[in-house]
């Protein structure tokens, strides 16, 4: 069961409401949540370790493959 979380998004989300948004909750079991905005009744579950872990390889482009020209696509 997911604890009362506060749910966060992009603060480009608001503004493109065209396009899937991940939302995160940080619980305070120390977990994090993740869920579609779309559809909240679908939640993952991770460690607070391994969200970091995942954070940091986004901000060092190891998953920028994943989303090769799609910038291009949305315009």
């Amino acid at each position: 069961m997911v604890p009362e979380i506060t749910w966060r998004r992009p603060s480009t989300a608001e503004a493109d409401t065209g396009r899937e948004v991940i939302e995160v909750g940080f619980g305070d079991d120390g977990l994090v949540y993740l869920r579609e905005a779309t559809r909240p009744e679908t939640v993952a579950v991770t460690t607070h370790a391994k969200w970091e872990a995942f954070v940091k390889g986004v901000k060092a482009g190891e998953f920028d493959h994943f989303v090769a020209g799609v910038a291009d696509e949305q315009r």
